[in-house]
């Protein structure tokens, strides 16, 4: 009997018999791709406001939150930027001893806090904005406007699918 090449071994399932690996095209993986995109748009924003303003991605995401929705417990924000909470906790540690948010308890329930921005984090977050929107204007300047309008029910559409997925991966909470 003629011995297997090492090639043929493994097109064929490994010399084991074990069956191929299925290869994930990474170029092509939606997933992938989204968060190289958001990654690289993110990552060129941040290189701005870190030289500016001493502000690392989560702490701008984080009083990106505040200033545009108001005060918000560390829950909310994690809810609002997808971001972990420990990534969240450590920002808004940084932000507290920069002095550009500020901690409340809740009246009604003293486990939970309010995160707010203060004067000093409203002047920094008033001073990105504009470089945020330049940011988004000159990316979205390469669409048309048929274009933009059909991303957004895109975006918005794979947005509510991933919230289901999310959700049929949580446990029952009941049992």
């Amino acid at each position: 009997m003629k011995p297997i090449s090492t090639r043929a071994a493994h097109a064929r399932g490994g010399a084991s018999g074990e069956l191929p690996r299925e290869r994930l095209a990474l170029e092509r993986f939606l997933p992938y791709r989204l968060s190289i995109l958001a990654n690289t748009v993110s990552s060129g924003l941040a290189r701005v406001y870190a030289r500016r303003f001493q502000l690392s991605i989560p702490e701008w995401r984080v009083m990106a939150v505040l200033g545009g929705f108001g005060p918000q417990s560390a829950n909310e924000i994690c809810g609002r930027t997808a971001m972990d909470k420990v990534r969240v906790s450590r920002a808004v540690a940084r932000l507290l001893r920069a002095g550009r948010i500020k901690r409340r308890s809740d009246a009604k329930d003293r486990r939970r806090a309010s995160l707010a921005l203060t004067a000093k984090g409203i002047a920094v977050h008033d001073r990105i904005v504009p470089l945020a929107r330049a940011t988004e204007a000159r990316l979205i300047a390469v669409l048309s406007a048929e274009e933009r309008a059909v991303f957004d029910r895109l975006v918005a559409t794979l947005q509510a699918e991933a919230h289901a997925l999310l959700a049929e991966d949580r446990p029952d909470p009941r049992g």
